[in-house]
Parts: structure tokens; C-alpha cells; sequence
């Protein structure tokens, strides 16, 4: 027995079954030709003795690290807000319940800006990366390392062996939605990047050309900006010889700086100008008024990041496997109730 708070060994168990550790280790992994009682002995053995392998020699045996990898490839200025953590926790969360049921780990990992420094120690099988951008140096890195990738969102040059595919990002439900309130000259603020929320809402902007045209218009803000890029974009918009009426902001940093521009130019949210953003966090529902937000249905979809990562781990090779993300749901805040309907609190 092994002395009392320490614990048991391969070793531990092979004396007290008075076996070599060679046939504890092959009793316990289901191998080898032994006599059954004889297996169930070292088993009972085992167990009485709370023995568990090594996880750390089990990995280095089967050249697996049996770990994941959690990321978001916006930058720092955005990941490190309050509104986005909340973002990668919703997700994370559920992610990790999944594969955990599978043996394996999670790691949430913040914002890198050089991937092959960053990731030069980094030992994991899979990795779940959101919002890439088009060719996207971090997915590459990754990939050249053998890493089994799944993305949340499309993205150019990026090949991943699995795609959560969020088809519009929740672009046709807000852009609808304003247009249904009234909006005529609605102002889409987008990130200069091409992340795949941008692609998404550019997607759906070529699709159905005039729900934003004629007198509506799309401004480039570097995502670095944050709020300030989005109040910069909407006062110079506000100024223009035809000031929006609505703004769409996809990213909700973007979407604050809207609500301090439009009030510091004595303006009224929404009777002047309506505002909504993507992501129903607390950055939403505590502005000034409440901003009208998507529920992007996280759990389900970090659940199909798991469930889609884990058939690339276990079956790695040929095309894509792709899944397609929860459909969002609008809920509607005062920040946009130009005409009352429903409003969630």
C-alpha cells in the first residue's frame, strides 16, 4: 500500500497484486493474454488503491497533448474590453464541457500580434479560432503545425477543416429590422479588416443592394479604434450633407462611440437616429439608451465548435466539414423604438 496522501503507483498496484508492472499495465489498457481472473484482480487491485495512470506518460506514449486550443483573432484593443471577454466566456464555457467529455482541455488564450513567436511553445491538437480574417496569419501558423482547425466564420485563404458558417452574422435581421422602423439613411460601420462578421455584413450588403442605398453608406474604421473610431465615423457622418438616420455597428465598441456622437450632437436615440449592434452583452444592455442586439445563441454554437473539432480529431483529412451556426435572434431595445413593438428590458 502506498503510504497514507501519496498517490498510488503502477508500482503500488503491481505489488500489492503480486504481479510485474508490465501486466498491470497491460491489464488495466485491455491488452495482452492473461487469465480473465487474473485481469479482474489488478483491476479490483487498481481500484481499491484509487490508482490512475499518468496523464502526462499517456500523452507522451501517444504523441497527443490532448488539448485544445480557444482564440479569437481580433486584436488586444477589442478581446481585452469587458463586452468581448464576456463574448469568448459564453463560449468557452460550453466549448470546453464538450471536450472535456472526450479527455480533452481547453485553453483560452488571449490576442496574439506575431503567431510565430506566440504560438512557438504552444502543444495542442485542435484549435477554434473566431472571426478570422482573410488569410489570416494566426490560422496559418497553426496549421503549419498540424493543428486540426475549426473557424467560426468563413474566411479567404483560410484552410480549415471546419467551418462554423454563420451565414450573414445577423446582418439581415438588424438591417431588416432597421428599414422596418423607418430607417431611410442607415450609416454601417465596419471594421477596415476583413474579419469574417465584416464579410458577413458585406455579404449580405451586395445581396440586397437596395436596403442600404440610396441614402445610406458604409464607413472603414481600423478595429484598434474601438469606441473612438465609432464616434469619430458617426460624427463626421452627422455633419455630412446627409446625415444617417440609423446606424448599424456590428462591433459594439463601434456602437458606444455612435451613442456619445449622436448625443454630444444634441441629438435623440432613436426619434433622431436608431442604433444596434451584434453581440447582446453588457455593453449593450447598460448603454444609454439599451442598444438593440442579436442573441448569437453561444452555448449551441461553441457546442457545434466541439462536436465539429472533435470529428476533425478523429477522422483528420479530406474537404471541410461544415456546420452551420444557430440562428441569431433580435432583441429589441428602446435604442430603436422608433415605432413601439416589443421591447426586451
Amino acid at each position: 500500500m502506498p503510504p497514507t496522501g501519496k498517490r498510488a503507483t503502477i508500482a503500488d498496484v503491481a505489488a500489492a497484486a503480486g504481479v510485474s508492472r508490465g501486466t498491470v499495465s497491460l491489464a488495466l489498457n485491455g491488452k495482452g493474454r492473461m487469465a480473465d481472473t487474473t485481469r479482474e484482480r489488478i483491476q479490483q487491485v487498481a481500484a481499491e488503491l484509487r490508482y490512475r495512470p499518468s496523464l502526462r506518460g499517456r500523452r507522451l506514449r501517444g504523441g497527443s497533448s490532448e488539448s485544445v486550443a480557444l482564440m479569437s483573432a481580433l486584436p488586444d484593443a477589442v478581446v481585452g474590453r469587458e463586452s468581448h471577454l464576456n463574448f469568448l466566456l459564453a463560449i468557452a464555457l460550453p466549448l470546453s464541457k464538450v471536450l472535456l467529455e472526450r479527455g480533452y482541455s481547453t485553453l483560452l488564450l488571449p490576442p496574439v500580434t506575431d503567431p510565430t513567436d506566440a504560438l512557438a511553445n504552444l502543444d495542442v491538437d485542435g484549435a477554434v479560432v473566431i472571426d478570422p480574417m482573410d488569410n489570416d496569419h494566426l490560422c496559418q501558423e497553426l496549421q503549419e503545425r498540424g493543428v486540426q482547425l475549426v473557424t467560426v466564420g468563413r474566411a479567404d485563404g483560410v484552410d480549415a477543416q471546419g467551418v462554423i458558417d454563420r451565414g450573414y452574422g445577423g446582418a439581415d435581421l438588424t438591417l431588416t429590422h432597421l428599414a422596418e422602423q423607418g430607417a431611410q439613411r442607415i450609416l454601417v460601420l465596419q471594421t477596415a479588416e476583413r474579419y469574417t462578421v465584416a464579410r458577413a455584413t458585406e455579404r449580405y450588403l451586395q445581396d440586397q443592394p437596395d436596403l442600404v442605398a440610396p441614402g445610406g453608406r458604409t464607413v472603414h474604421i481600423p478595429v484598434t479604434e474601438g469606441a473612438s473610431g465609432g464616434y469619430r465615423a458617426t460624427r463626421e457622418a452627422l455633419e455630412s450633407a446627409s446625415p444617417p438616420d440609423a446606424i448599424y455597428a456590428p462591433i459594439d465598441a463601434f456602437a458606444l462611440g455612435a451613442v456619445d456622437a449622436v448625443h454630444d450632437a444634441g441629438l435623440q436615440i432613436p426619434d433622431d437616429v436608431m442604433i444596434c449592434t451584434n453581440f447582446d452583452g453588457p455593453r449593450a444592455a447598460t448603454s444609454q439608451p439599451p442598444l438593440t442586439a442579436l442573441d448569437l445563441h453561444l452555448p449551441e454554437l461553441a457546442e457545434s465548435a466541439g462536436h465539429l473539432l472533435l470529428e476533425c480529431l478523429d477522422a483528420p483529412g479530406g474537404p471541410p466539414r461544415v456546420v452551420q451556426a444557430p440562428a441569431p435572434t433580435l432583441r429589441p431595445r428602446q435604442s430603436t423604438a422608433r415605432r413601439l413593438g416589443k421591447v426586451t428590458p
